[in-house]
């Protein structure tokens, strides 16, 4: 299995060992020991990053399985939507064509960045998953990603004390995976 993302999911902030990718593959280990974990996640990645290396990151890990968390970085910078849709969706395929099934993870915008651009950067996510028949996580941060209590002090990076939540949102879309 491969997690494929940006600081949400490289443990910005935190070791590495209390990250929701370090608590996966503990219970995975426990659960499912038939799969392993490589992450493969730069804090600060965008989409264009991530297609950049994605072949390369395929090639050596090749995953039956992707878990693919991009695109928060392009949302916080401004960068053109379509561009990151784009970008997603280049990486989806390359993994498929790999073999590996994909389980998308979507994130939302602060409203500061307006409605319409929150909304079709939201959007990306669902429409992506729809036409490429991937499994979606529609927002990582679900549960406690509208208040400010399970976040660092810049208030974009999860606490170690919110990974088992982010954790858990990530195991119910991913356990439909396990069972192909």
């Amino acid at each position: 299995m491969l997690v494929y993302g940006d600081s949400l999911s490289a443990a910005y902030g935190m070791p590495e060992r209390r990250g929701w990718v370090a608590l996966l593959e503990v219970r995975l280990k426990r659960e499912r020991p038939d799969y392993s974990v490589a992450n493969a996640s730069i804090s600060g990645e965008t989409s264009a990053g991530g297609l950049a290396r994605i072949g390369k990151v395929l090639e050596r890990h090749r995953p039956a399985i992707v878990i693919l968390e991009l695109g928060a970085n392009d949302g916080l910078r401004g960068l053109p939507v379509a561009a990151m849709k784009k970008n997603l969706l280049a990486i989806i395929q390359q993994s498929q064509q790999a073999g590996a099934r994909v389980l998308l993870v979507g994130m939302r915008l602060p409203p500061n960045y307006g409605e319409a651009y929150a909304t079709a950067f939201e959007r990306v996510f669902a429409d992506l998953a729809k036409s490429h028949r991937t499994a979606l996580l529609p927002f990582l941060l679900e549960g406690f990603g509208d208040g400010t209590e399970f976040f660092q002090a810049d208030r974009i990076h999860p606490t170690e004390a919110a990974q088992p939540v982010v954790l858990k949102n990530v195991w119910g879309a991913l356990a439909p995976l396990l069972r192909k």
